[in-house]
């Protein structure tokens, strides 16, 4: 039986209207003629020692130096883990991905620890090691994921050996073995010169070739027709860019190579609203902005300096939406498939900060590392995450920690909107349309936090599985509009698709409002509903005017909630959570309260909110054609 790429389908169903913009910022710094004559060649731009360098070593990674060292000798007597052709089927035979990516993740991970404490110690104590990985890494047919290898032509998700096909994993593999080529290729060849060889020419194949002879995967966007270009573009392009700058030596095909890394890369910027919002939430900050970043600082480092984006408006309002959306003590703005629990890469962070001079990462980056406790160097098959790390550790340990954001912060293209009172409120709302990246119908909702705690929420996203992108994806509960902080009109929630989006969207200081009307089918059989939410002083005022073309069953307004729920109080509906009270307060003339308990068997979910959760939902007394309702929210 063949499978349909879920993946695919998901990105098929993904076609909108997108304000997609033509910016081309890339290709406007440099042609293939220009990139000739100001890429650095010979890897002369890399910015770390050599490996023989110890000097050089142990000053870099002095203050890190023992730590990384036991990273490594963790792997020394590593049982590398075979990961059968059942793995990879049960993909589709259940929709279990982990089945395949967990002894994976622990291979990557184990050749990135001894690559990187070789580096650190210098000995040779982790070679031989690191050869048994890089070997067995060479022997796989595929270092794609079997989530991702129905983008292959058989549709399957066992790896096929007459093709191969770059995702985020494979990209990820390419990279680091890269680096590894790049460090170690004359150790490896003292031992047996076809170690190096292989290497090479399995990286050439797998990703420099096949980057170069095609145009179909749906990531690069060459083609460009409307559809979603998220994450996938900078970080499966970031990691091509280091193959290509670490392996290749030919001025001419390295020149062609990277201007057609950036032809692509530009479909992402162009992609992005020049808020700098990033829609798929902070989770997948580090794998959009943050890839996008550091793909742009590889270029800036391999041409000198001369071609540089990071002056530009858009790329800081990208990288200072990390900060904004962090709420505190862990807690973040989670729209879409983000977690609540966050922060970001503190690193990651500090670096893009001082790429683009903002103040604000920079501090940002440096509170966070003290909240954890210090700098943490990276570890995993980002390898050059890692050493970036390394690099900017001093500088990073010496900056003034501070999380200072404004009361008011808006991306109104996006329709993001955060809102802070002195009480302790947090409000964050979105309006947007029901097709973002990776999409949930929730166009209108909001979230609330006291005192950083979040009180009334968005539960996020489970595990990931087949159904997550495929046609399923809106039969999962966390996906629906009835399970976010939105009204069921007639009975019926949102839908998906680009034309179910927010109209009449106008923020007034610590007002927003907007008409979500517009994110119903017509079966709704509404003309209009004006969601309001008004953030004052002492408390929070959300407001629903609506006008309604049809009667069929009573309006429900829904709320998703944690912790303690307290509804003895007619009229009134208390919410306490890890010390911190509110009060959700509505009209008991109007409404008949009911709470669903929703139990959560799902570790992504649990690990966040514990065993369960709540649905408030307060169900209208009467069927009303035109009305108002009005909720108020007070701390106690």
């Amino acid at each position: 039986m063949k499978q349909i790429s879920c993946l695919m389908l998901f990105l098929m169903l993904s076609l909108s209207g997108y304000a997609y913009e033509e910016r081309n910022l890339l290709e406007k710094q440099a042609d293939v003629m220009r990139l000739k004559e100001i890429l650095i060649p010979q890897q002369k731009w890399v910015p770390y020692p050599e490996y023989t360098d110890r000097t050089a070593w142990d000053n870099l990674t002095k203050d890190y130096k023992q730590m990384l060292i036991k990273r490594g000798e963790k792997h020394l007597n590593y049982e590398w883990k075979v990961i059968k052709a059942t793995d990879y089927l049960e993909y589709e035979r259940s929709g279990n991905r982990k089945v395949m990516e967990n002894p994976n993740n622990s291979n990557n991970n184990a050749i990135a620890d001894l690559a990187i404490a070789e580096l650190v110690e210098g000995k040779g104590r982790f070679i031989d090691q690191l050869i048994n990985g890089v070997v067995y890494t060479c022997e796989m047919t595929s270092w794609a994921l079997s989530a991702h290898l129905p983008a292959q032509h058989s549709k399957r998700s066992l790896p096929d050996y007459t093709e191969h096909i770059i995702d985020l994993v494979s990209g990820d593999m390419g990279g680091m073995l890269s680096w590894i080529y790049y460090f170690f290729h004359k150790e490896f060849d003292k031992i047996d010169p076809v170690i190096s060889r292989r290497l090479y020419k399995e990286i050439k194949e797998r990703i420099m070739d096949t980057y170069m002879l095609e145009n179909r995967f749906w990531w690069m966007a060459f083609d460009y027709k409307g559809q979603l270009v998220n994450n996938w573009n900078p970080w499966c392009n970031a990691n091509v860019l280091q193959c290509f700058l670490l392996l290749e030596n030919d001025k001419d095909r390295l020149a062609e190579a990277v201007y057609r890394t950036m032809v692509s890369t530009d479909k992402f910027i162009n992609y992005v609203h020049s808020d700098g919002a990033c829609e798929e939430g902070p989770s997948y900050w580090g794998h959009a902005a943050g890839k996008m970043y550091d793909y742009l600082q590889l270029l800036y480092d391999a041409t000198g300096g001369k071609l540089s984006l990071f002056s530009d408006p858009l790329i800081r309002n990208m990288g200072e939406y990390i900060s904004r959306t962090y709420v505190g003590n862990d807690w973040v703005v989670n729209f879409a498939d983000a977690s609540a629990k966050g922060g970001g890469d503190a690193g990651l962070i500090f670096r893009y900060g001082k790429a683009i001079d903002s103040r604000e990462m920079q501090e940002y980056a440096a509170w966070l590392s003290r909240k954890k406790g210090g700098v943490v160097i990276t570890s995993g098959r980002d390898m050059f995450r890692t050493l970036q790390c390394l690099l900017y550790s001093k500088e990073m340990q010496t900056t003034v920690p501070a999380h200072l954001t404004p009361d008011v912060t808006w991306y109104p293209e996006t329709q993001f909107c955060y809102l802070k009172n002195k009480k302790g409120f947090f409000l964050a709302v979105k309006g947007g349309y029901n097709n973002e990246s990776h999409n949930h119908n929730d166009v209108g909702t909001f979230s609330l936090y006291y005192n950083t705690i979040p009180m009334i929420i968005d539960a996020g996203v489970g595990t990931y599985t087949r159904q997550t992108f495929g046609k399923e994806r809106y039969t999962i509960w966390t996906m629906q509009s009835n399970y976010h902080n939105l009204p069921m009109i007639n009975g019926v929630p949102q839908k998906f698709g680009s034309e179910y989006k927010a109209t009449e969207v106008v923020l007034d200081k610590k007002q927003l409002s907007m008409n979500i009307a517009t994110a119903y089918p017509d079966e709704a059989e509404v003309g209009k509903w004006i969601r309001t939410y008004r953030l004052l002083d002492n408390d929070l005022e959300i407001s629903d005017n609506f006008v309604l073309e049809g009667l069929k069953t009573e309006n429900q307004v829904n709320f998703l909630l944690w912790g303690d729920i307290d509804l003895d109080n007619p009229g009134r509906v208390k919410i306490s959570v890890q010390g911190q009270s509110i009060e959700l307060y509505y009209n008991a003339s109007q409404f008949v309260p009911s709470l669903e308990t929703i139990q959560l068997t799902d570790p992504r979910l649990a690990n966040v909110w514990g065993k369960k959760i709540y649905r408030l939902s307060l169900t209208a007394k009467d069927m009303v054609r035109k009305g108002r309702y009005v909720f108020k929210v007070k701390a106690l």
